[in-house]
Formats: C-alpha cells, sequence, structure tokens
C-alpha cells in the first residue's frame, strides 16, 4: 500500500436518465498532491468530486483510496474532508463550536477537543475569532472556519469545491497562497474544483481539464499550457486563451493570410491546419502576417491588441513601449517552437 490519500477513478461513468454527466473517466492521484479539477460549468468536474466524496454514486466504474475500492462505502466511512463554497458553517454555534463539531460527534474528551481546536485555529490564523458566530466574520474568515474544521478530523483528503468564489479578488489571491502553504504543512492530499484556470495553475501541482464530462488531459500545468493536447484545451487555458487560425501547412511552413512562418514540424506535403499561438508569444517584426490594430486593452504592465488578420481575429500581448495606435496595421510573427498544430478533423494536437 502507498501512502495515505491516494484516489484511483476507473472507468467512471454517472447518467443521469439519457444525460451522460460523466463519460468513462480516469486518473490517479497521487498521496500528498495538490490536484486540480479544472473545467467550464457543466463539464463534469463537480460530478466527479461528489462521487469521491461519496454524495453520488456512479452509474458503473469504480473508486479507490489507498488501493480499497470504496465505491459503495457510506460517505462518512470514507475519512474525507469538504469544504464547499456555502462554507456549510452551523449559524448559531461560535466559530469554536464549529470546529469543534466533527470531533464531538466522534466522542473526544473536552481536553482532547480544545487543544484540536486551537491548534487548527492557529494554523488557519483564526484564534482570536473563537468566541464569534459566522455571522460576524467577513467571507474570507468564514472561509478559514470552514478549513479549519476540516483540519480538525485530521482526514486523509480534502476535497475542496470551488472554497474561494466567495471572495473579493484580493482576497482570493491572499488566501490561495495560504491555502498552498497550507496544504503542504499539513502533508494531505487535496482534490480541488474550481471553473478559474489561474487558480488552478498557481495551486496545481497537477490537474485534469474536464470538457462535456471527459478528461481531455491530465498533467502540471506548465506542461498542459506549453503543450495542449487538443483544439478545446488549447482555446481553454491560458489568459487571453490562444489564437486559434485555419491555415495550411505547406512543407513545414505555415501558410496564414498569404504569410508564410516556419514550424517545429519536419513534414512534407501539404494539409489543412488549425494554427495556435499564444497571445504573449506573437511578437510585432518588419516582415510577418499583415493584421490591422481593432482595440487596445490596457492591462497596466502589459497591453492586449485585438487584431483583424484577413477577417480572422486575433490576439497579441505587448509591453508598455513602441505600442501601434488603434486602426494601424502591423506585421506579427512567432518562433517555430511557439506555433502549435492541431488537425482540424480530430481536432487533436499533430
Amino acid at each position: 500500500m502507498t501512502g495515505r490519500g491516494q484516489v484511483r477513478f476507473e472507468d467512471i461513468v454517472k447518467m443521469h436518465g439519457e444525460f451522460s454527466a460523466l463519460k468513462g473517466v480516469n486518473f490517479e492521484i497521487e498521496p500528498g498532491e495538490f490536484f486540480a479539477l479544472l473545467g467550464p460549468s457543466g463539464s463534469g468536474k463537480s460530478t466527479t468530486l461528489r462521487i469521491l466524496a461519496g454524495l453520488d454514486a456512479p452509474t458503473s466504474g469504480r473508486v479507490f483510496i489507498d488501493g480499497r475500492d470504496i465505491t459503495a462505502t457510506d460517505a462518512r466511512d470514507r475519512d474525507i474532508a469538504m469544504v464547499f463554497q456555502s462554507y456549510a458553517l452551523y449559524p448559531h454555534m461560535t466559530v469554536y463550536e464549529n470546529i469543534a463539531f466533527p470531533l464531538e460527534m466522534a466522542k473526544l474528551r473536552a481536553a482532547e477537543i480544545e487543544l484540536a481546536v486551537k491548534d487548527a485555529a492557529r494554523k488557519v490564523k483564526i484564534e482570536h475569532l473563537l468566541d464569534r458566530k459566522p455571522g460576524q466574520l467577513s467571507g474570507g474568515q468564514q472561509q478559514r472556519c470552514a478549513l479549519a474544521r476540516a483540519i480538525v478530523r485530521k482526514a486523509r483528503l480534502f476535497l475542496l469545491d470551488e472554497p474561494l468564489s466567495n471572495l473579493d479578488a484580493k482576497l482570493r489571491m491572499e488566501t490561495r497562497a495560504e491555502l498552498k502553504k497550507l496544504q503542504r504543512s499539513l502533508g494531505v492530499t487535496a482534490v480541488y474544483v474550481t471553473h478559474d484556470q489561474e487558480e488552478a495553475m498557481t495551486l496545481a501541482d497537477r490537474m485534469a481539464v474536464f470538457m462535456a464530462g471527459e478528461i481531455q488531459q491530465v498533467g502540471r500545468p506548465a506542461e498542459i499550457f506549453a503543450r495542449p493536447n487538443s483544439i478545446e484545451v488549447a482555446a481553454f487555458i491560458g489568459s487571453p486563451p490562444m489564437n486559434l487560425l485555419p491555415a495550411r501547412l505547406v512543407d513545414g511552413e505555415v501558410v496564414i493570410a498569404g504569410h508564410r512562418l516556419k514550424t517545429a514540424l519536419q513534414a512534407g506535403g501539404e494539409r489543412e491546419v488549425v494554427v495556435g499561438i499564444r497571445p504573449g508569444a506573437l511578437r510585432i517584426a518588419p516582415e510577418g502576417v499583415k493584421a490591422r490594430v481593432e482595440l487596445i486593452e490596457d492591462l497596466g504592465d502589459t497591453k492586449v491588441l485585438d487584431l483583424d488578420c484577413a477577417g480572422t481575429a486575433m490576439r497579441i500581448r505587448v509591453g508598455d513601449e513602441n505600442v501601434p495606435p488603434e486602426g494601424g496595421v502591423i506585421s506579427v510573427t512567432a518562433r517555430p517552437q511557439d506555433i502549435h498544430l492541431f488537425d482540424p478533423a480530430t481536432r487533436k494536437r499533430l
């Protein structure tokens, strides 16, 4: 048996009547890993988390925790702590009582409970709020209370369902950093559901990208960013997302709007392709693909230019210096290694 908190999904299918929410999902999570389930709304990531928690049963397939088949095991016997988007705190109880609740249910002695509660509260920096009720706390403090309640259980798995989505942007970034440090210090396996790719990219050791009930790709965030394996993943990961243009591949060069760009593909012959280039990988150059600047979005340290390239929309991210005017015509190019090629029929990476 491996370390504590290993997860394996084997061919998990979930049907809601005729609708298949999950279409044969397979993945593994290693002990101590921070693993994100990322995807747009309705892609199946929350369903996956609910099946892991035992709140939903799969239609077919099996779920293993630490090598044991727990598909039919009751939720309360799975040794899992869950933190929801809504925090699910009891409004009539103090912060102390909320954190202590799972330990009281487990019939621990009062002295043990007090030690555990104070220790958990200290880890999430709310030891000064133990006498307050949830209604007297800010969103961020409620979030920490919910986390402390999960910590006291010393569960082998932490499941987090969009836990930061109710916080404002600044607090979300701060809490994100704290959450990662907390997970590392506890050494616990965390499974984190989010539709926010920036959150997944910064928090996760590895992630699974969900689309329409299927996992498109599993890997480290940097790998998925650098080598998306389908048009769908390429379009979803990255902010702003990757430019995707129809083009023709001729002897290892792509022809876009009449201009040729070298690619890293050593291939003869001709074929139709979809070319992907990230906005940050495009450069303004004396020679290149001609495009008109339609709009300039100022993001402070960088600017994003919306371009019209022979009727196809493109975006380029540039620094503050030599920004062309709106309505101006520029040439853009990219290095061969920054040009991603996809098959228009299968939509997979070439």
